[in-house]
């Protein structure tokens, strides 16, 4: 640990970064978007394999805890659809296990995770993608990701409360980010 502190530091100085508040703080202008891992995935057994896609695109992790969902959180997420005939599909599957909820942060981060993640269908999600990888469903499909920055903040509302959502200075990111990206 203390070897990538070292370099991350020489990383900093090398690109004339300061890192200090100031270098944190600069990361406000990121997005932060929410993902929740479906019961399809806490069930198979899959949360490693997926979040470790997150982390290995670049993507900071700034809020993450397991929850079962109540009857008032899906009929909230998913009011777009409860008068459908197959919302009573949907809470149960939903409802099936804990979900694991996830607060992301990153350039553009939620166009870059809707990508990570593909299509809603699993059977015609790319391969590569977690849903293409994972998902032969489109109820079952592994993962939810927030679709713009209006519906990432209600989501990041709905399931996070102010104090679990953290900011910490990402040693990474300027290996990751060009220093004009920030």
């Amino acid at each position: 640990m203390k070897k990538i502190k070292k370099f991350t530091l020489k990383l900093i100085k090398e690109k004339n970064l300061q890192f200090s508040e100031s270098f944190s703080n600069s990361f406000s202008t990121m997005e932060v978007t929410v993902v929740l891992l479906k019961p399809s995935a806490v069930q198979r057994g899959i949360l490693g394999e997926v979040i470790t896609r997150f982390e290995k695109k670049g993507i900071q992790i700034v809020g993450m805890k397991m929850l079962c969902l109540t009857d008032e959180m899906v009929s909230e997420h998913y009011a777009h659809l409860a008068h459908k005939p197959f919302f009573g599909r949907i809470k149960a599957s939903m409802q099936a296990s804990p979900v694991v909820a996830m607060a992301l942060k990153g350039v553009d981060v939620i166009n870059v995770v809707r990508q990570l993640a593909g299509v809603t269908n699993g059977r015609e999600a790319a391969p590569g993608t977690i849903r293409g990888d994972y998902s032969m469903s489109v109820q079952e499909n592994i993962v939810h990701a927030s679709d713009s920055p209006e519906t990432a903040a209600r989501e990041l509302a709905r399931f996070f409360s102010e104090s679990e959502i953290f900011t910490y200075p990402h040693f990474l990111h300027p290996c990751t980010y060009a220093n004009d990206e920030l």
